[in-house]
């Protein structure tokens, strides 16, 4: 169900990507900014079909191939839904939870039926042209459902609405730290849609009645804003603040590591209110500040309230969306006080409980070592490594299934509780991430496919002992004596460069692979970024492990948790130990597909065996394939 509502949350990302243009174009049309009355027109054009923009944006974000075939479908649902209730009583008005339902049950009735097959004489029918069709039929019973039951359901969910606006001070902080709280599961979308575009009412000049606390804002609701003013103040001042925190906190040899992406990420907070780079900075990391960030959301929202401000946003509570709706808000000045005085306290709380509790905010991680190396041959390596991973996940009696993806064992355990973290690390593993009590996941690296196969080899065994002798030796830190030269490595696909602390997968973003970057990619051509070969192609072809000349080796892992796309977008160009040059083309990727159907497109380039190295970022935003001299690579 988690699972579920996960997709639904990002899937409404879709939809919720035309706020930004609908806001900008009301708000210019407005008398007190360009007074073109076409403009707002325009803008109003969004605002008022947002059901069937979210019945289109969910079934397409729902299909496993974001096909257009699940828009159509979505847009035919919500249209025989509306007027079927509207023909009975034209008093139903489900609103965005009638787009949010119809683009669930066109997602998935696309999942279910796309490659449906038929007798030759209705083979016309057949395939996607039969989803619409199948769509059109279950809304109509669903309709004559809804017809007895929404009703009462609105009921509710209208007490339950004006419960909250009424709440005051004590409902806008809950929702505040409910948004920030479930930022890591998506479901925060999933609250802000109903806030957003559904709470509350108001009838403007013309007669029309706008809902939703964003919509209502920008038609002129002198009570609209509470639950959008008390953001800005993060934003912009609070979550700056804990980059400030964290960097005074950091370990002083690696302040000059951190420094510049912490600078980064909290102008984009301060111009954009992008803040996820920030929050996924600490958010698994110390998670005990992560409810700290959300109390302090709460509170933020709370006092806002009290001081009477009211302000929104069309995008998100950055500097840009302050400037812009300053001349329609209600005390805008008074953010910029409360938003010091937050910032106060994000700097006050971090430091402190950063310094008190040890907690591992980036620069603070612990220096890994006690690795141990196991001597012998390879396969007698190999299987050494496989015994004692085993024994350090509680033994083959607390094992119920190994999978694994690019760099990572994903293991289904009876009893989570029954790991020994430190003996997994001792024997090779980088670091270890819970799921839940009986889900981990075990951060190997590259060589995981091979660990994988020699543990299900001995668990199917029954792990019995090993049978040959091996050394066992304290590991040092050795320079490895890997070079390479700036400008002999090159942007291997064209986008945005990004410090790695910014990728949104703490494996990745926390260092435990290894140094290196992100690309948010443009074009979807891979390119070798130096002389070297293929040093491993993964099945389901969303990675590639290369090494360079030099003995430096890379690996590019297309978006994330791609793995479960199995190949699906992906066309490999290269094979095993093929010999490559700087510019040869190793893989294609349908970047759409993988932005529909991945959490993200964004794409790691991680230097695995430079663990003794950093990486210096030395070009910023987009950069075409094959610019060098982008990043520089030196021993710490």
């Amino acid at each position: 169900m988690l699972n579920f509502l996960t997709k639904i949350g990002k899937s409404l990302m879709f939809p919720i990507a035309t706020l930004p243009a609908a806001a900008l174009l009301v708000r210019f049309g407005q008398p007190d900014m360009l007074d073109l009355p076409f403009l707002a027109a325009a803008g109003d054009g969004i605002l008022g079909h947002l059901p069937i923009i979210f019945a289109i944006g969910i079934a397409m974000g729902l299909a496993f191939d974001g096909s257009g075939g699940a828009a159509l479908a979505g847009a035919v649902a919500y249209l025989v839904l509306n007027s079927a209730l509207e023909s009975v009583d034209k008093n139903i008005n489900m609103g965005v939870f009638g787009g949010i339902i119809s683009g669930i049950i066109a997602g998935t009735l696309y999942n279910k039926f796309y490659n449906i097959k038929f007798p030759e004489w209705l083979a016309f029918f057949g395939g996607r042209r039969f989803v619409p069709i199948i769509t059109a039929a279950v809304m109509t019973i669903l309709a004559s459902i809804l017809v007895f039951v929404w009703p009462p359901v609105q009921s509710v969910i209208d007490a339950a609405g004006n419960w909250v606006l009424d709440a005051g001070m004590l409902g806008v902080g809950a929702y505040g730290f409910l948004n920030r709280l479930l930022i890591p599961t998506g479901l925060h979308h999933v609250i802000n849609t109903v806030v957003w575009f559904d709470f509350g009412s108001f009838t403007d000049a013309g007669g029309k009645i706008v809902k939703g606390e964003i919509n209502r804002f920008l038609a002129g609701d002198p009570t609209a804003g509470p639950f959008l003013s008390g953001f800005f103040p993060i934003m912009m001042f609070g979550l700056p603040a804990a980059c400030l925190a964290m960097y005074a906190a950091a370990k002083k040899e690696k302040r000059s590591i951190v420094g510049g992406m912490f600078v980064s990420i909290a102008l984009t907070a301060f111009l954009t209110g992008v803040t996820e780079p920030i929050e996924f900075s600490f958010m698994f990391l110390s998670p005990i500040l992560y409810i700290v960030h959300a109390l302090l959301t709460g509170i933020s929202m709370m006092i806002s309230y009290g001081f009477g401000v009211h302000d929104g946003f069309g995008f998100s509570a950055g500097f840009s969306d302050y400037i812009l709706n300053f001349g329609i808000a209600t005390k805008p000045l008074l953010l910029i006080p409360i938003g010091l005085f937050m910032s106060v306290l994000y700097f006050v709380i971090f430091y402190f409980l950063i310094i008190k509790l040890d907690l591992k905010t980036p620069g603070r991680e612990d220096d890994e070592d006690g690795e141990v190396n196991v001597g012998g041959t390879e396969d007698e390596v190999l299987d050494a490594k496989a015994f004692y991973t085993i024994e350090g996940l509680g033994g083959k009696e607390n094992i119920v299934a190994i999978d694994y993806c690019t760099t990572r064992l994903r293991l289904t355990l009876k009893d989570a509780g029954l790991v020994n973290e430190q003996q997994l690390k001792k024997y090779g593993a980088r670091g270890l991430k819970s799921i839940n009590k009986t889900n981990v996941q075990v951060i190997i690296g590259t060589a995981v496919e091979f660990l994988a196969d020699a543990m299900k080899s001995r668990i199917a065994k029954g792990n019995p002992p090993l049978q040959h002798d091996v050394v066992l030796e304290d590991n040092v830190s050795i320079e490895t004596g890997e070079k390479l030269k700036s400008e002999d490595f090159e942007m291997p696909m064209t986008g945005e460069i990004i410090s790695l602390i910014a990728v949104p997968d703490q494996v990745f973003s926390s260092g435990m692979m290894g140094p290196g970057f992100g690309i948010k990619p443009t074009e979807g051509i891979v390119c070798a970024p130096f002389d070297g070969k293929v040093l491993n192609v993964f099945q389901t072809k969303h990675a590639i492990a290369l090494l360079s000349d030099t003995g430096v080796e890379v690996l590019i892992h297309i978006g994330l948790d791609t793995v479960k796309l199995k190949g699906e977008g992906f066309e490999l160009l290269v094979g095993e130990g093929q010999i490559i040059q700087r510019g040869d083309q190793l893989l294609k990727i349908d970047l759409e597909y993988i932005d529909a159907n991945s959490p993200s497109t964004v794409t790691p380039v991680i230097f695995t065996n430079s663990q003794d190295k950093t990486i210096t970022i030395l070009k910023q935003g987009i950069q075409s394939q094959g610019t060098s001299s982008i990043i520089d690579l030196k021993s710490v």
